[in-house]
């Protein structure tokens, strides 16, 4: 990828995030990354392609946060990596992250299975340490997760609560 074509997925990116996708004019986008909107189409056809292109990324992206947690053997770690996810993710990030929040309301984007693998593998932790309800515990942290998730992304992780103390403690760990 050229350092254009990265430069107006950046900008199309921050501009998706903080205006939502419907909002947000390839004109806009072209004008803010200080390109043509002619290159814009020649690289992504429409603006459509740009949402694509970055939706791609953000599977990698998703993929390369929860792989420790997925290929970690120990389930006590698998749940404190969990819980750790939403505060180690870097605030240069944010507007990939707040984006694709604001995509699982979109019903075209919203895939209810995107983050399967890692109920799985929180559900497989808990069996491992002979939780009751183990499928119930891993629904239920995922939930918690995204909603930390939530809180960072709209307030800051300095005044987001921090429930890691809380929620070692609730898990013995």
């Amino acid at each position: 990828m050229t350092e254009k074509q990265q430069r107006i997925l950046d900008v199309a990116l921050e501009l998706f995030a903080n205006n939502g996708f419907d909002a947000t004019s390839t004109y806009t986008i072209a004008q803010k990354a200080k390109v043509s909107e002619a290159l814009i189409f020649r690289h992504f056809k429409n603006k459509q392609g740009l949402l694509d292109a970055i939706l791609t990324q953000a599977d990698l992206r998703i993929q390369e946060l929860v792989l420790p947690i997925i290929d970690s053997k120990v389930p006590r770690e698998v749940i404190e990596m969990a819980i750790n996810l939403p505060y180690t993710v870097d605030i240069s990030d944010h507007s990939f992250w707040r984006l694709q929040f604001i995509l699982k309301w979109e019903k075209a984007y919203n895939n209810p299975d995107k983050m399967r693998f890692f109920i799985e593998k929180l559900t497989w932790a808990f069996k491992e340490l002979k939780f009751e309800s183990p499928e119930y515990e891993a629904r239920l942290l995922n939930q918690i997760v995204d909603g930390i998730a939530v809180d960072i992304l709209q307030n800051g992780t300095d005044k987001a609560m921090d429930l890691r103390p809380f929620l070692i403690k609730k898990y013995n760990l």
